[in-house]
């Protein structure tokens, strides 16, 4: 029989070799951050600053005593304000590429910048000179006077599995080459105003500072770069986001071959495809990126794509969520033609498509009534456009106005007054006698495909409309 002393002192050593195995089984950064930290450096800029800025943010870009207006901050944007004609700096990171002075950072921590300053792990100082920029990627190249610097190993980010660990090494807060570690989160996250990144997410601790810093994987290979975080308050919050350093590499490259960076496009606006849309579409489940705009002289409009297109592939590679067509095009040769596969009207489709280079000032989507007419099985109020509605819309036929949705309309939480309803179950409306047909038809079908243009853009919704 067991005594209660020899039970308490089995379960003891039971816990102590379940820790121990445990931490046997944990990474051991130790070596990696030895033999990688030399190719991290320290990133400061001068701004000369002429006039007082409106935000009173301190050295580090460290949040004031209130919740910080906008979820997704890049890190050094401010810098230091003064009253007077000195300077302000900003911290940042960057990593080395070459032997020879070449460095890759973050376009948002030298933006602006009057003077370039490179500290090095050897404590050496450098002032840099920017070689380019891209704001899209958010992607810049410094080039310091120094030869047989320790660089980095370039890795592949494609490779990174979810659950996979990774390193970062920067300056948060000016902490000259700090160690964090966790995490790959997710892949392929699309931000909030960035088209062209399908960022890395991780739980490893990212602060101001890291920012342009590498991020590592266990093999001591560059996997991406620290650049953006999630915060509420301005410091970690468990949510961090680095640019894949394939894309990262390619901007670099072009920067450094060209002194700027050429960019394919489409022609095209696009949204995700949701279920009830898929619904809508006839597909057996959400995927691909549905055209709700095709704009005119592009390479979309040459090659034959419509509104109500759904983009499954491009060049073979699988198009799962609208936000991952951007970048794949983005890179992709320009005045080449590429495969392109859709699905229209349930049938697969394949087309070849010559992309384009991408404006310098980008594309620009700009997306006398009769009597309203009320249906009142839907409870919407709808009419023709007037002629100001036209022009301000920029639609010169075709088209009907939501006038009002009744709030006991199933349609009240989708549709709203002003919006326009440009097609409807995958047909063009040409005026809002039409619109009043095809919806009463619609009323045994379930749900339904609509593009409606509200406040200028153009979107696809799914309307139920079956009883």
């Amino acid at each position: 029989m067991f005594n209660r002393a020899s039970v308490i002192s089995w379960l003891f050593a039971l816990t102590f070799v379940a820790q121990s195995s445990f931490a046997a089984n944990l990474p051991d950064f130790a070596e990696l951050a030895e033999k990688n930290s030399p190719s991290v450096v320290n990133i400061s800029t001068r701004h000369d600053m002429k006039a007082p800025r409106q935000s009173m943010r301190r050295q580090f870009d460290l949040p004031d005593n209130m919740p910080m207006p906008e979820l997704f901050k890049k890190f050094f944007e401010e810098g230091i304000p003064d009253l007077g004609n000195r300077d302000a700096q900003s911290l940042g990171s960057g990593f080395i590429l070459s032997n020879d002075g070449y460095i890759m950072t973050n376009n948002h921590v030298i933006k602006d910048a009057d003077a370039i300053e490179v500290r090095l792990s050897d404590r050496r100082v450098f002032e840099a000179e920017l070689i380019g920029s891209d704001p899209d990627t958010d992607v810049a190249v410094i080039k310091i006077d120094a030869k047989n610097l320790p660089v980095v190993k370039i890795g592949s980010s494609d490779k990174l599995r979810v659950g996979e660990w990774v390193l970062a090494i920067g300056s948060p807060f000016g902490f000259d080459h700090s160690v964090t570690a966790g995490i790959v989160s997710a892949k392929g996250r699309n931000l909030p105003r960035e088209n062209y990144v399908p960022f890395i997410q991780t739980d490893v601790a990212i602060n101001p500072g890291n920012s342009g810093g590498p991020l590592f994987n266990l093999d001591g290979e560059v996997v991406g770069i620290n650049s953006q975080i999630f915060s509420r308050s301005g410091g970690f919050m468990g949510l961090s986001f680095s640019i894949p350093i394939e894309l990262a590499m390619d901007v670099a490259n072009q920067i450094r071959s060209n002194g700027s960076v050429s960019r394919g496009y489409l022609g095209v606006l696009i949204q995700d495809v949701d279920n009830n849309l898929a619904d809508s579409f006839g597909l057996d489940k959400p995927r691909g990126a549905l055209v709700s705009k095709v704009l005119p002289n592009t390479p979309a409009s040459d090659a034959g794509l419509e509104v109500g297109d759904i983009i499954t592939k491009f060049n073979g590679i699988n198009i799962r969520y609208s936000s991952e067509l951007p970048p794949i095009v983005g890179r992709s040769a320009v005045d080449k033609a590429h495969k392109l596969e859709i699905i229209r009207n349930g049938k697969t489709i394949t087309k070849s498509i010559k992309v384009a280079q991408l404006p310098k000032d980008g594309i620009q989507a700009n997306s006398s009534s009769s009597a309203p007419k009320m249906i009142d099985t839907l409870g919407v109020q709808i009419s023709d456009l007037t002629s100001d509605e036209r022009e301000a819309s920029g639609m010169s036929e075709g088209g009907a106005v939501i006038r009002e949705v009744s709030p006991s309309s199933r349609l009240v939480t989708v549709l709203k007054a002003g919006d326009i309803v440009k097609m409807f179950n995958r047909q063009s409306v040409k005026n809002a006698d039409q619109l009043q047909s095809m919806m009463e038809e619609a009323m045994n079908k379930g749900t339904v495909a609509a593009l409606i243009i509200r406040d200028g853009n153009p979107a696809f919704v799914a309307l139920t409309i079956g009883r």
